[in-house]
């Protein structure tokens, strides 16, 4: 199939003809981010999201731009559900902030939370099922403990609290260390960094590494991309974000209403951490799910978070500059540009 027939961009510059580069402040520093800028630009399919971090190298980053051109010129695929359930995504917030934060998230029972260790973290689990008594509860670590501090910390979350956890997600980087852990503890385990960060792998054997596997429709390359890896992984999914907006958003929903393996609600309820989405009404969750739909930005709100013209040049310099150093070479050897 030709570039053409899908009528797919043959230059940089029918991307950016009609680009729009935001920057939204977050309602609590997250990932250490204060404001979340995106390029927004619209294609045959509709509107599309480019926001990859800004430390990202241009490697990386390609595949952002390889699923943000699929998603503004290609349709989505067959939705096996037109709703899709949604987790509450909390920060490392103050625990008596807990219960006001998770207004954020009407409906859900499902709360992923980012924690550092039992310590410093406990409390807020505490907090959670005060707000939430029902809740389901998944940690977020990011892979960063070490197979020692895993047993410890879940050892001591399991005696407090037992079985309200649904799943840890990425306890540690290492592979042999999620493998170890896998046998020894009383709940599943969720990858996120060991698939999207090494995507070169052998997954044929992930099944003795996680239970769970956690993608992502920019970081992976798209909703294709993202459908056949979770065809070779073959294990039960759920569909998380990037802090995008709305429109990105929308794509992550589309991914997740296409998969018949999804493991429960998923990450993509995180325009609620933004000040504002681009678009009206915002897509957040709304009883606790969202709906399958295509999303445009509203004008107003385009302007009212128009990022700076150095910023705006610099966001588009950055596209340029991963088409032509990485893309473009890579279109025309898979022959998309052929």
């Amino acid at each position: 199939m030709t570039a053409q027939s899908l009528n797919f961009p043959t230059s940089i510059a029918r991307v950016l003809q009609n680009a729009y580069v935001v920057s939204i402040p977050t309602k609590t520093d997250f990932r250490g981010i204060s404001r979340r800028e995106a390029l927004l630009f619209e294609g045959p399919a509709g509107w599309s999201e480019f926001s990859p971090f800004i430390e990202y190298g241009a490697a990386e980053a390609s595949r952002w731009l390889k699923a943000a051109i699929e998603g503004a010129y290609q349709e989505w695929p067959v939705a096996f559900r037109n709703r899709v359930a949604i987790n509450a995504t909390l920060p490392r917030i103050e625990p008596k902030e807990v219960a006001a934060f998770l207004n954020n998230f009407a409906g859900c029972t499902t709360i992923k939370m980012k924690v550092n260790d039992f310590e410093s973290d406990a409390d807020r689990v505490e907090a959670v099922l005060d707000a939430v008594p029902n809740a389901k509860i998944r940690l977020d670590v990011n892979g960063g403990w070490t197979l020692a501090d895993a047993r410890k910390h879940l050892f001591n979350y399991h005696h407090r609290f037992g079985a309200v956890f649904d799943y840890i997600e990425q306890p540690c980087a290492d592979t042999d260390d999620l493998r170890t852990l896998k046998s020894e503890i009383p709940y599943r385990i969720a990858a996120d960094e060991a698939i999207r960060k090494d995507l070169d792998r052998d997954f044929t054997d992930f099944a003795d590494v996680a239970d769970i596997a956690i993608v992502k429709w920019q970081p992976l390359g798209g909703i294709s991309a993202a459908r056949d890896l979770t065809s070779t992984i073959g294990l039960p999914v759920v569909v998380s974000s990037a802090l995008e907006t709305g429109i990105g958003i929308s794509h992550g929903v589309a991914l997740a209403a296409s998969l018949e393996n999804l493991a429960g609600a998923c990450g993509l309820g995180t325009v609620a951490l933004l000040e504002s989405d681009v678009s009206l009404p915002p897509l957040v969750p709304n009883n606790g799910e969202l709906e399958l739909k295509r999303v445009a930005p509203d004008p107003e709100l385009l302007s009212r978070y128009a990022a700076t013209d150095e910023r705006r040049v610099w966001w588009e310099n950055r596209v340029v500059d991963i088409w032509s150093d990485v893309f473009e070479h890579e279109l025309n050897e898979s022959g998309w540009l052929k």
